[in-house]
C-alpha cells in the first residue's frame, strides 16, 4: 500500500497546474520553511517535481584537500559513530544491521556511519563526497516506510528493510566505502545520472546488480537526486576515516564531515 501511495503522490506531483503552480509551490515553500537563496525564484517550477529536484543557481565552495570528505547532501546527521557486532544507530534508541542493510556478507569487521536524513525542506540532489570511481550499484526492492524521526522511533531496522540503492565507491587502493540511498513514503523514486537503468519503485522489482569499470567522478560531482526528500546512509570500514560532526548537526552539501585516514 505505502508503494501504491508514493506512485500515486509520484503522479500528482509532476503534474502543471497551470496559473495555480505557482500558488502551489509558495504554499510548499512556506509549509516547510524552505530557503530558496541559492535556487531559481518559485514561480519558474512548473510542477511540485520540479522544485522537489531544484537545482543549485552556482557550485557551493568545499575543501579541495583529497582527504576531505564532504556531505554528499543537505540533511541532518540523525545518528554516526562506530557500530557494534556490524549494528549501527538508525536514531537513539533504534538500529539496524549494516550487513543486511548492504545486503552483503563481511567478516567481522565494524563500520563507521553517517545518517543523513533529508527532510521536505532540503535540497534533494546528491553529489561525489570525494574523487571516487563507482565499482557497482545494487538495486534492493522494499517497503516505504517513512524514514523521519517519529517514524524511526517507533521502528527497529528500517533502513534495512526498505527500498534502497547500494553504491559501492573507492576513492584509492585503500580507501572503499558505501553510499546506500534509502526510499521512504512519498520517495520512491531516485534517479541516477550515470545509469538509467536503475529503475526504482518500479512494477517489476527485482534485486538487480550493476557493475562498473570506467565511471569516475569528481568531489562534488552531482550524482543524482531524491524526487521529495529521504535518508543517505556513508558507511567505511572503522578505522578508515575520521568522522568531524555528530548527531543532531545539520550539514549541507559540501561541508566537510570527515577525513580519510
Amino acid at each position: 500500500m505505502r508503494k501504491i501511495i508514493s506512485q500515486i503522490f509520484g503522479y500528482i506531483a509532476a503534474v502543471n497546474f497551470g496559473f495555480l503552480q505557482k500558488y502551489i509551490n509558495k504554499f510548499y515553500i512556506n509549509l516547510f520553511k524552505i530557503d530558496m537563496s541559492e535556487f531559481k525564484n518559485y514561480d519558474e517550477y512548473k510542477s511540485l517535481n520540479e522544485l522537489f529536484t531544484r537545482k543549485l543557481l552556482k557550485q557551493r565552495s568545499f575543501s579541495l584537500n583529497d582527504v576531505d570528505f564532504i556531505s554528499p547532501s543537505d540533511g541532518l546527521c540523525l545518528e554516526c559513530g562506530t557500530s557494534n557486532n556490524s549494528t549501527a544507530l538508525s536514531i537513539k534508541g533504534r538500529s539496524y544491521d549494516i550487513k543486511k542493510l548492504l545486503n552483503m556478507s563481511y567478516e567481522d569487521v565494524e563500520f563507521d556511519y553517517i545518517n543523513i536524513y533529508l527532510s521536505p525542506k532540503n535540497y534533494h540532489c546528491y553529489h561525489s563526497p570525494c574523487d571516487m570511481q563507482i565499482l557497482s550499484a545494487l538495486y534492493i526492492p522494499g517497503d516505504l516506510k517513512s524514514v523521519n524521526q517519529k517514524s524511526l522511533m517507533r521502528f527497529d531496522g528500517v533502513y534495512e528493510t526498505n527500498e534502497r540503492v547500494v553504491l559501492t565507491c573507492r576513492y584509492n587502493d585503500n580507501f572503499t566505502f558505501w553510499l546506500v540511498f534509502v526510499g521512504a513514503l512519498n520517495v520512491g523514486k531516485m534517479k541516477f545520472l550515470f545509469d538509467d537503468r536503475i529503475q526504482t519503485n518500479a512494477k517489476y522489482m527485482d534485486k538487480t546488480l550493476y557493475e562498473y569499470e570506467n565511471i569516475f567522478f569528481k568531489k562534488g560531482d552531482m550524482l543524482g537526486n531524491f524526487e521529495l526528500g529521504s535518508t543517505i546512509v556513508v558507511l567505511a570500514k572503522s578505522g578508515k576515516m575520521k568522522l568531524s560532526i555528530k548527531a543532531g548537526d545539520e550539514i549541507k552539501f559540501g561541508d566537510t564531515i570527515a577525513k580519510i585516514l
